[in-house]
């Protein structure tokens, strides 16, 4: 169980890494586009179907994803009943 408990720390931080990364251009072949694509290929998997479900909300004129923020609560309540 500790093992999972680990692991969703890791995923934690690969969700805030993906969405701090998301806020700044990243040119093509860089180092930080590896590790937005690392980021992308450990998080769209799940990110993809709550995006479907959860509806884009209109901020100053550009769509706010709130996907990354449920997962993020979803993982906390997961590591709540797991971890304790």
């Amino acid at each position: 169980m500790e093992l999972v408990c680990r692991l969703l720390d890791v995923y934690l931080i690969v969700i805030f890494g993906r969405i701090i990364l998301s806020w700044f251009p990243t040119p093509p072949g860089g180092v930080m586009a590896g590790l937005q694509s690392f980021a992308y290929t450990l998080t769209e998997p799940v990110l993809a179907p709550l995006r479907r479900v959860l509806p884009t909300v209109g901020f100053g004129g550009m769509g706010l994803d709130l996907s990354p923020i449920i997962l993020i609560f979803g993982a906390r309540i997961l590591q709540g009943v797991i971890c304790t």
